[in-house]
């Protein structure tokens, strides 16, 4: 029966691919029957969950500029290869290299109540050192930046500001809640410095209550004075606004992080070429890097082995796409976006044009859906094309929303094309998000499948019914 079904399968895509230049129109039985290939092919002979397992625990953790993130882009670049893609290739960036050096000391200094306690805690990316003799001066504690401000600067000079806005938990949105509360560690300790703080603590960004601390990218002011910037855990920090309500704390901080010289590295690239209308790309992809810590399974393991996937799965089941269908593993999205900005600009000076875009960068868990965007003007006549197939993915249990798209694809919204974000169960990513524990092991096979089906079935439809917008 098997053999049955699926020579019937390949006759159907044969047809597909051989018939006339004109679109075809929409049918939901056969599509429905094509989409459940692609589910039947990924879930019984889908490599996502074996790369992960290669790229993760034999690779590691992969901060670009990093050992790591070479070894990432030659396994990648070799993976590519091996598919039968038309073509594979490095595209050259220069990304930002920083090194986190030491283990962090974040250390409350003889207190009434606790006396001298270590607390947990991770260097911020791109944050300065405190130098191998560490700071040590009384903190301040702060929900918001505009709290900050508020203070006068005699208030803030020579002290530690703790930056203590939890994320909001009613939020069943968990991206929402973390957009709501990252700009106290993206951007707090630069308006802390220009008050004369000398160094700053925050909270981790997470729903969590636990002792796991989480990094994350912090700006660093090109013209101005730059002060250690340190996450502690979310126990920790309620342990500290607690002694703050009662007495004066003093904390001693000591990093030896700093930003080295920019070194070259690479986008990974390879593609299926178009047969009928090959100028027009359809992009799948993920960031290859990840933070220092942990294996970056989730952030962005999983996305990159996903987007991998799409291409064996459709030259697994003999399909040849009208349109030019290319992976990118992108480097440095997580301190610099230098890999997305680089693909960006080339490809506008190829005056090539992305029909569609779509990027896993949530996780790897159960997918839900997708989000997409395009310009402002394009967008509504995007989802009324998308609108006529999208029931052949609803039927899958999968919904599809503006609300934004990847930010490693978002530079190529110019372009005129509509762009997608993989939208999985968010409720568990942000207890591993830029933290140690974020590991092969947290990623459960089947759901890393499913969205990797939920992606080749949506660059099928894609490739087959989407017009370009006008």
């Amino acid at each position: 029966m098997k053999l049955i079904q699926h020579g019937a399968f390949l006759l159907c895509l044969s047809l597909i691919s051989t018939g006339a230049q004109a679109q075809a129109a929409y049918n939901q039985e056969r599509e429905a029957f094509q989409v459940k290939a692609i589910y039947d092919e990924v879930l019984l002979n889908g490599q996502c969950y074996a790369w992960l397992e290669h790229l993760t625990t034999r690779i590691g953790h992969r901060l670009s500029g990093s050992s790591g993130a070479a070894a990432a882009i030659e396994y990648t670049r070799q993976m590519m290869d091996t598919l039968g893609l038309d073509s594979v290739w490095l595209q050259p960036c220069v990304v930002p290299r920083w090194h986190r050096g030491d283990p962090e000391i974040v250390r409350i200094v003889n207190a009434p109540s606790v006396g001298s306690l270590d607390l947990n805690a991770l260097a911020l990316g791109n944050s300065v050192g405190t130098g191998p003799d560490g700071v040590s001066a009384e903190v301040i504690e702060v929900l918001s930046l505009d709290e900050l401000r508020a203070l006068p600067d005699a208030t803030v000079r020579g002290k530690i500001v703790f930056f203590n806005r939890p994320l909001d938990v009613t939020l069943v949105n968990t991206f929402q809640a973390y957009g709501r509360a990252v700009d106290q560690r993206g951007t707090g300790p630069v308006v802390a410095a220009r008050k004369g703080a000398v160094a700053a603590l925050v909270r981790s960004m997470t729903t969590a209550l636990d002792d796991v601390p989480h990094t994350g990218s912090t700006r660093i002011d090109p013209d101005g004075a730059n002060i250690p910037a340190v996450a502690i855990s979310t126990n920790d920090a309620e342990l500290l606004s607690r002694l703050l309500m009662r007495e004066s704390v003093r904390v001693f901080i000591r990093t030896t992080c700093q930003m080295l010289e920019p070194v070259q590295s690479y986008n990974v690239i390879g593609q299926i070429n178009g047969s009928e209308r090959p100028d027009e790309i359809i992009l799948v992809g993920g960031h290859l890097d990840s933070w220092d810590v942990g294996h970056g399974a989730h952030d962005d393991g999983t996305g990159c082995v996903q987007s991998i996937e799409v291409m064996r799965t459709l030259l697994a089941r003999g399909y040849r796409p009208r349109r030019t269908i290319r992976c990118v593993m992108f480097m440095n999205e997580e301190n610099g976006l230098v890999g997305a900005t680089t693909y960006a600009a080339v490809s506008n000076e190829r005056n090539e044009f992305h029909l569609a875009a779509i990027e896993s960068d949530a996780g790897g868990f159960v997918p839900l859906g997708f989000t997409c965007a395009a310009r402002q003007e394009l967008q509504e006549a995007y989802l009324a094309n998308v609108a006529k197939w999208w029931d052949v993915l609803a039927a899958r249990g999968l919904y599809i929303r503006p609300g934004g798209s990847g930010a490693d694809i978002n530079p190529l919204r110019s372009q005129g094309g509509l762009l997608f974000g993989l939208r999985p169960d968010s409720q568990r990513y942000f207890d591993y998000h830029h933290t140690a524990i974020d590991t092969f092991d947290k990623v459960n096979e089947r759901e890393l499948k499913l969205g990797a089906a939920a992606m080749t079935s949506l660059v099928y439809l894609l490739d087959k019914y989407l017009n370009r917008a006008k």
